[in-house]
């Protein structure tokens, strides 16, 4: 087997929910080593709960079925848990920081997304670490960084796209702004969490040194709009939300297919293009049609061009237009549904999910690496971890406790393998 990008790299991750779980899951699917760390008492959110009533969906199971430690079997945890080791420790403990800065001392990483000053009133913040390793790297992801008059502001990534002004311009012509729906503030600073990181591990094979990661959750997310925020500093322009449509292509849209809930996208970036679209909706007349001769007359009919196209894409199957669209050279793609994603065949072709069997929540299809390195290829090597699964491993093996010391932890409930006084 090919040995992976990142072998060799072991990173220690204290961060929860979703932004830097989805920045070291893709460190991990590149062969570093994640040491997940959660405090039994305190468990990742995305987790669940520690036990649900009967009748009750909290998150997202497999068969819908909880189970007996729903915590270890909560898909939103496995997913973004993949690749990871995970042990537990108390780190508002004396004892528990103590065994903390041990694993600081063999490790290259720390990355955190408390709020800012969390990890200080610990103890714990990079000034302490690096006395700890000096050339530690510590990569700190709080919504509005660690500087500035909101630093000590807290979000998730529904606050984080109001105030990066993304759900300013997202939403429908006439009607209120509307959030993207899958809150792109998290994945969009776990990205650039990654790429950072790579950047200061090359920069510390260079000079030997480590250093401070200070990601704003809010300013990654504001960088998605910087085309709006160049037309303010240039123009004095407030853009604002215009659904599915474009400010110079058209027609732009999303359209009704055949089916329940069934829709493609069409986009037009020429009059050659649209040309080719009147041809293959059988109408060529529309090519010559003075409403739609250029651009500019296809931009002020917009509505007349969109419920003709509409007229003839809601008696196809969405994927049958995209296919004859794209053969003609014009921009199409089929709106797909989950089950429509997972069964997708080119994404099979890639190779693109594997097959990952977690030994309480089962076996299943999960989504791997979205790149292919041809010397290093990643992939997903392991699920993701039960609570505490690998204590033994990382006090025993790494940091080379006696039983006597990881008992005398178990026993001031600095670690555990079940959940401590969490309640629902």
């Amino acid at each position: 087997m090919s040995r992976m990008a990142l072998e060799g790299l072991r990173i220690i991750d204290l961060s929860q929910a979703w932004a830097g779980p989805y920045a070291t899951k893709l460190l991990g699917d590149m062969g570093a080593e994640i040491i997940k760390v959660e405090a039994a008492r305190r468990m990742d959110s995305t987790r669940g709960a520690v036990r649900v009533p009967p009748g009750i969906q909290w998150g997202l199971y497999p068969n819908k079925e909880p189970g007996e430690r729903p915590y270890n079997r909560a898909g939103y945890f496995n997913k973004y848990g993949r690749n990871k080791c995970g042990i537990t420790l108390d780190l508002t403990a004396e004892k528990g920081k103590e065994v903390f800065k041990r694993l600081v001392k063999v490790s290259d990483v720390v990355v955190e997304n408390f709020a800012a000053g969390v990890m200080t009133r610990l103890g714990l913040d990079y000034p302490v670490l690096r006395e700890v390793k000096p050339d530690i790297i510590m990569v700190c992801m709080p919504a509005m960084g660690m500087t500035g008059p909101e630093k000590d502001y807290v979000g998730y990534g529904v606050t984080i796209e109001q105030l990066a002004g993304l759900v300013s311009i997202t939403g429908y012509l006439g009607d209120v702004p509307m959030k993207s729906g899958i809150n792109y503030g998290d994945p969009i600073a776990g990205i650039a969490a990654a790429g950072y990181l790579l950047a200061a591990i090359s920069y510390r094979l260079r000079t030997g040194k480590g250093q401070l990661i200070d990601i704003s959750q809010r300013e990654t997310t504001a960088t998605l709009i910087g085309d709006t925020i160049m037309d303010y500093s240039m123009n004095k322009r407030v853009q604002t939300h215009m659904g599915n449509r474009h400010p110079s292509l058209a027609p732009h849209g999303c359209y009704r297919c055949q089916g329940e809930d069934m829709w493609v996208t069409i986009a037009v970036g020429s009059d050659a293009e649209w040309q080719a679209l009147c041809r293959v909706m059988g109408k060529p007349e529309l090519g010559r049609d003075e409403r739609f001769a250029d651009v500019l007359s296809r931009h002020r009919n917009q509505d007349e061009l969109d419920a003709i196209i509409g007229e003839w894409t809601k008696e196809r199957d969405h994927y049958e237009v995209m296919h004859s669209l794209q053969s003609a050279g014009v921009m199409a793609g089929a709106v797909l549904n989950p089950q429509e994603v997972v069964e997708d065949p080119h994404l099979d072709a890639r190779g693109f999910y594997e097959e990952v069997d977690h030994p309480e929540a089962g076996s299943y299809r999960y989504a791997g690496p979205s790149w292919k390195l041809s010397k290093t290829p990643g992939g997903i090597h392991k699920p993701a971890p039960c609570l505490g699964e690998h204590n033994d491993y990382v006090y025993r093996d790494i940091l080379g406790m006696s039983e006597q010391e990881v008992a005398e932890l178990a026993e001031a409930g600095i670690i555990s393998n079940i959940p401590i006084e969490q309640t629902l």
